[in-house]
């Protein structure tokens, strides 16, 4: 079995642990190629094959992305943004359009005979930064790419931001890893993020918590790592901003099972919970929850992250997150024309694929794929002044469900956020935060805290612009 065979579905938490584990032992890795002898020979072919058609100039673009652990189950979804974003904007055909491990294609860059050869090695990771360097290394070291799209998970940044250093001659765009520090605070020159962190995703929720819900003391729960650090950290610095307090941070392991233990330390005197267990913890969590709470239990009493409001999740769950109020950097709602662009460019690639729009590890690969794209279309293909390169890719600005995204002076994207609330379509959009940037309206900076498990500090005072805004 390879990494192009896998079928990943949304499974029950328990048939889903059950193919995990399978899967990690047949997706690629340092040590093993993620295809078959065959398969790799026919990729190797085919991509020789293009180069000759279009001369001997070509750039090679590799995937690192995660096929095992937590977020196995969106290694298709990963795929699909970043293989979208080749047909859309490089002229890539879809090998099955029914399955994007298939692969692509024809990827040329736009305007010129420079062929975009794919390494369909892929880089398979497991949410664990020592994976995610390992096969970023491989990728880089081994198999020759010249741009790297990805990772995933938020330590898994983290550590590709910092490797990213020591090969300047190579560009790395971010899959969706989340970690604030990833380009805060590592400010890798040739590491960029044309997607908003898991901070600004949050922006909005302190205060429709403390200013819609009337929540004046609160609790946040999340996975012990740097991305629900990043994200708790945004709730909190709002929340707390405005006056509010929080009783309790409490931070069971990423992967972890059994949450009833964790269910049980939450008091009853607060007003409400932050969640942020993420991957195939958020549906065990709330299963466990609801089985002891009742299945209406988190309405009113829950704000989560990213996670909860994910078209996937949402769809596992169904009523019981119905109500939930969330933060999302993707409205499942809109209507307008950048929205319609961005998934009808999804329904040509990959039309099983659609209802994954809002799903925010599709939006990511395609955001940064894209970027890559138009990157290398404004250097006409020549990378061999990658710090060129690297300069025009900063000065982008890419199309999106969301509108036009630049990034800033740590590559960083600025963009919207949304406030939304779970319902049986969806998620209902109830306000939006325009160009939230990585500041988080000044709360942080490199020189602030790195958020962990106890920072930011709960301190009132300098709320975010954007909070008086949202009232009942």
């Amino acid at each position: 079995m390879n990494v192009r065979d896998k079928r990943w579905g949304w499974l029950s938490a328990g048939l889903l642990i059950i193919i995990i584990g399978i899967v990690a032992a047949a997706c690629g890795g340092s040590d093993s190629s993620s295809s078959s002898a065959a398969d790799t020979a026919a990729a190797d072919t085919a991509a020789a094959d293009t180069a000759a058609a279009a001369g001997e100039k070509k750039i090679v673009m590799g995937f690192l992305s995660n096929c095992e652990g937590p977020f196995g189950p969106f290694w298709d979804a990963t795929l699909a943004g970043y293989y979208t974003a080749l047909v859309q904007f490089a002229g890539a055909t879809p090998v099955d359009p029914a399955d994007p491990k298939a692969g692509v294609t024809g990827a040329m860059v736009p305007g010129t005979d420079v062929a975009i050869e794919l390494n369909t090695n892929y880089g398979c990771s497991d949410d664990k930064a020592d994976k995610a360097l390992s096969e970023a290394k491989r990728l880089v070291e081994q198999e020759g790419v010249n741009i790297l799209i990805g990772p995933l998970s938020g330590d898994e940044g983290i550590a590709v931001a910092n490797y990213a250093k020591t090969q300047p001659d190579v560009t790395f765009l971010n899959g969706i890893s989340g970690a604030q520090d990833t380009t805060l605070k590592v400010q890798a020159p040739n590491f960029f993020r044309f997607f908003s962190d898991g901070a600004q995703w949050t922006a909005g929720l302190g205060a429709y918590a403390y200013n819609v819900l009337g929540w004046r003391n609160a609790v946040t729960i999340g996975d012990d790592y740097s991305f629900p650090y990043t994200q708790t950290a945004g709730f909190v610095s709002e929340f707390c901003s405005l006056g509010g307090k929080i009783d309790e941070r409490i931070w069971p392991a990423l992967g972890e099972t059994d949450y009833s233990s964790y269910i049980a330390k939450l008091p009853d005197n607060v007003d409400g919970f932050f969640l942020d267990v993420g991957g195939t913890g958020t549906v065990q969590f709330v299963n466990q929850f609801t089985e002891v709470n009742g299945n209406d239990s988190l309405q009113g009493k829950v704000m989560g992250g990213a996670f909860i409001s994910n078209p996937a999740i949402i769809k596992e769950l169904g009523a019981k997150v119905e109500g939930v109020v969330a933060g999302s950097a993707l409205p499942s709602d809109a209507t307008d024309a950048n929205w319609t662009a961005y998934s009808d460019a999804i329904k040509a690639a990959y039309p099983e694929m659609v209802g994954n729009a809002a799903n925010i590890f599709l939006a990511g690969y395609y955001n940064n794929a894209q970027a890559a794209i138009l990157g290398l279309q404004a250097v006409g293909g020549n990378i061999d002044d990658a710090a060129a390169f690297q300069a025009a890719l900063a000065g982008v600005e890419i199309a999106t469900g969301v509108g036009p995204v630049t990034v800033d002076a740590n590559r960083n994207a600025v963009g919207p956020n949304y406030v939304v609330e779970v319902n049986a379509m969806g998620t209902k959009t109830l306000f939006t935060v325009e160009g939230v940037d990585q500041s988080f309206g000044g709360a942080f900076s490199a020189d602030t805290p790195n958020p962990d498990r106890d920072n930011p500090e709960c301190v009132a005072g300098n709320p975010p612009p954007w909070a008086a805004s949202i009232t009942k």
